[in-house]
């Protein structure tokens, strides 16, 4: 039947139907096709090998992985080493970029490694600043020698391990080290910085700490030095105010679960130390696992069938956000599992929802602008999340590196009561795609969110400021900072009347604030004659409060005429000594 004489056959039958009071025919109203369901669980895809203690050629395969991404810094390699519960023993697992390892464990002691998880700089003539992107979580290790090594720079976190020994944090022959993270860990002997610059520790239990370089700040730490700020450079919280551990794969039997640690209030020490860990457990059937290649689509219909996401490792392009609406949804990713927004749009948003967990994501901004690349909550909102906050971990952002990239602000938060614990949100400084103009950002991270935490919080090289915090009661323990090296001279960074825009900026309006242990760097090559008017600036009143600051200029490359707004005195001559300021006001 011709097109014309159909639609005539089919407008008579609903001319029909319509005078004799029947319903239209179904033929004549076009029907949306509903998507099939998607399916929750399944494989773990290429990029993740799960060991157990009677396979084969473990080490030879670890040698294999780290000999592809030793040097793969902006490499789209991705991968995560998952170890069966049992005892290993012979392995040195060294950890190039975007490696992750993992015991399947419900506990760290579950999975035992006779033997070494290595991170060193090797590769980088034994300076292990650019040592970032890769992890280590839910393992007991027996060093060989009996002292690890784990010497990193940002974005390396050590989560939930037992190191039954001693933990080296610097690479071999005491090269240069720059910023690190440890949580809900047990190291049973010392732990030894030496030339690690800032490092930050919370909730874990040491044997003892050897040395600090300018900023080791700690919360919640069994061991941990005494206050001593600024010698030693010692910052110590007794307690974490509120602290929900990350969550983590584990297997039960035979079948994987995610484990979801509960909320603690006022926490120290691990989570894991005495029998079962607190908190409630998903099946794998319960997500959906994702893999390289899926549309944001896909992704966003998963999550409105009601499955969570774990994202396996790889790089995931997005024409469109991922929206979680749902409250108490997991997104979790694996070995670095990574977001590329294009055409300008945003990665993820969550709605004014409870008990969100997003965790071990990296998200790289694309070649068009976007005005955010993560947004916690919707503008404006106000709901109280108290008793089940958002947490954000292990959530790194990267502006250039890898290729050209732009974003106006990385990261906003307006929920209420979130807790971003681990995050290093980073304008590249180094890499393709890097220029004043060229890896343009203006904004790290935007607080709008009333009673916001951060716990390591670590930003740098924005061309404003690298965090703007608007919300009342915020509260951040743990700063690192270092200002854009790539200023083209002093115009460039004007604020106003104010040279340059502090690191840190507690909103005029701003009545209740609160920060522990922050520290920020200039190194301002291009034009070393640049000055910094202040690394830290906020409201002058009683409930705006600060311990601990410091302001250093690296090798007198700038420099900063004070520490928090006038107070503190100026960094001088290229001896790379800080500025600090124990207490403000």
């Amino acid at each position: 039947m011709s097109s014309v004489r159909r639609r005539t056959v089919l407008g008579a039958a609903a001319a029909a139907s319509a005078l004799s009071g029947l319903p239209t025919p179904a033929s004549a109203a076009p029907t949306a096709v509903k998507p099939a369901a998607l399916p929750g669980g399944g494989d773990l895809g290429p990029n993740v090998i799960v060991f157990d203690p009677s396979t084969a050629g473990i080490q030879a395969k670890l040698d294999q992985i780290f000999a592809q991404q030793e040097t793969a810094q902006f490499g789209t390699g991705r991968c995560q080493l998952l170890f069966k519960p049992g005892t290993y023993s012979g392995l040195n697992a060294q950890l190039g970029f975007y490696t992750s390892i993992s015991g399947l464990g419900l506990s760290p002691d579950d999975t035992t490694i006779n033997g070494d998880v290595t991170v060193d700089a090797g590769w980088f003539n034994g300076n292990a600043t650019q040592n970032f992107w890769r992890s280590a979580e839910n393992l007991a290790l027996v060093p060989v020698s009996g002292t690890g090594r784990w010497a990193v720079a940002q974005a390396a976190p050590f989560r939930r391990m037992h190191v039954r020994g001693s933990l080296n944090l610097s690479p071999t022959g005491y090269g240069w080290a720059s910023g690190g993270y440890l949580a809900d860990s047990r190291i049973d002997g010392q732990v030894q910085p030496y030339s690690q610059q800032q490092w930050y520790t919370r909730d874990s239990v040491i044997g003892s700490w050897l040395n600090g370089v300018w900023n080791m700040v700690f919360s919640g730490v069994q061991g941990a030095p005494a206050q001593g700020f600024p010698n030693p450079v010692y910052t110590t919280l007794a307690t974490t105010p509120v602290s929900r551990e990350k969550p983590f794969l584990y297997l039960n039997g035979s079948e994987y679960r995610v484990f979801l640690p509960e909320k603690r209030t006022n926490a120290s020490g691990v989570t894991w130390g005495n029998g079962t860990p607190r908190g409630t457990s998903l099946s794998l059937s319960q997500f959906y696992v994702a893999k390289p290649g899926v549309t944001a689509a896909t992704l966003n219909q998963a999550l409105a069938q009601g499955l969570h996401l774990l994202l396996t490792p790889g790089i995931y392009h997005l024409d469109r956000p991922i929206q979680v609406n749902r409250a108490n949804t997991v997104v979790l990713g694996l070995g670095y599992a990574t977001l590329v927004p294009d055409n300008g749009v945003t990665a993820l948003k969550t709605a004014d929802v409870d008990g969100v967990r997003l965790a071990g994501l990296l998200i790289d901004a694309g070649t068009v602008n976007s005005t955010t690349l993560l947004e916690v909550g919707p503008s404006g909102t106000t709901t109280d999340h108290s008793a089940n906050p958002t947490t954000v971990q292990d959530v790194f952002v990267r502006i250039g590196g890898a290729g050209a990239g732009k974003a106006t602000t990385s990261m906003v938060v307006n929920n209420r009561h979130t807790i971003v614990d681990h995050t290093w949100v980073w304008r590249a400084d180094h890499g393709t795609g890097v220029g004043w103009d060229t890896n343009r950002a203006d904004y790290g991270v935007v607080v709008n969110g009333a009673d916001v935490l951060f716990t390591g919080l670590f930003v740098e090289h924005f061309n404003k400021y690298d965090v703007q915090w608007n919300g009342e009661r915020g509260r951040t323990i743990f700063f690192q900072n270092e200002k854009a090296y790539d200023a083209p001279n002093q115009a460039a960074i004007q604020n106003g009347s104010i040279k340059g825009y502090a690191a840190y900026k507690v909103g005029d309006n701003v009545t209740v604030h609160e920060g522990w242990g922050l520290g920020s760097y200039c190194y301002y090559n291009v034009d070393p004659t640049i000055v910094q008017h202040n690394g830290f600036a906020a409201p002058t009143r009683s409930g705006v409060r600060f311990h601990d600051l410091l302001v250093v200029s690296l090798g007198g490359q700038g420099q900063y005429e004070h520490v928090v707004n006038e107070t503190g005195a100026a960094t001088s001559g290229t001896s790379t000594v800080p500025s600090t300021v124990v207490s403000y006001p």
